[in-house]
């Protein structure tokens, strides 16, 4: 549950504007303030299942809406690259006081570069 509430939360903050305010609305208080679907009806003094139809039909179109842009999974593997670049740049960092050759993790950091410029269609 935590792993599709995470990604949920994510798709809401990527594509949320996308949403009607309703469903902005009971998205927010369900995957951001962690309300349930009873405290969400009776705030807004409509049925738990007419809560738990919007909450579904909003988070059917933040899939459809990753679907077709793939906007998040190009947002998740742009950061484990930059992670990673950082990494080779605290090696080289290191390198550089100790005088060893860094050429290899040069050249690492280059293609990490490129591979993020490459899945970011720059």
């Amino acid at each position: 549950m935590i792993k599709k509430t995470l990604r949920m939360t994510m798709l809401f903050d990527f594509f949320g504007s996308l949403l009607t305010e309703k469903q902005r609305d009971f998205c927010d208080l369900y995957y951001n303030e962690d309300l349930s679907l009873s405290e969400i009806a009776e705030e807004a003094d409509i049925s738990r299942q007419g809560v738990y139809d919007i909450i579904t039909r909003a988070a059917k179109s933040l899939e459809e809406f990753e679907n077709k842009t793939g906007a998040v999974q190009r947002w998740i593997e742009t950061r484990v690259r930059l992670e990673q670049a950082g990494s080779l740049i605290t090696q080289l960092i290191g390198l550089r006081e100790t005088g060893i050759e860094g050429a290899r993790l040069v050249n690492e950091l280059n293609d990490l570069i490129k591979g993020i410029y490459e899945l970011n269609g720059v």
